[in-house]
């Protein structure tokens, strides 16, 4: 089962980010089209994955994680960042795509997962 999956990791604290509300787009003709809406889990994790099986196609993607939201629920004044979109393509949608998140309130990092 091909999937794409996700997961967020707060750098500052060094904890799994909870309840981060994350949007899936597929990009067609330069058009995000939402497909699905989410959050992380107590694990930094969705419950399931983000796309999969005949959902998960070639082509352009975007994550949209709002970073805002969960800084505010911990307290933190985050004035920089306030979502974090990642672009990506899927070349073989037999493959799965794993697209985690790095965060802290004045920086992030992503990279293809396993």
């Amino acid at each position: 089962m091909a999937k794409l999956t996700t997961h967020v990791l707060d750098t500052s604290s060094g904890m799994p980010a909870k309840n981060v509300a994350i949007k899936v787009y597929q990009c067609q003709n330069g058009n995000p089209i939402l497909v699905k809406t989410t959050q992380t889990n107590l694990d930094g994790r969705c419950d399931e994955p983000l796309l999969s099986d005949a959902h998960l196609m070639t082509g352009s993607y975007q994550i949209e994680f709002d970073v805002e939201q969960y800084f505010n629920e911990k307290g933190v004044d985050s004035p920089f960042l306030k979502d974090v979109v990642v672009r990506f393509y899927i070349s073989d949608a037999s493959e799965n795509y794993h697209v985690p998140l790095l965060i802290s309130p004045f920086s992030y990092s992503t990279y293809r997962g396993s």
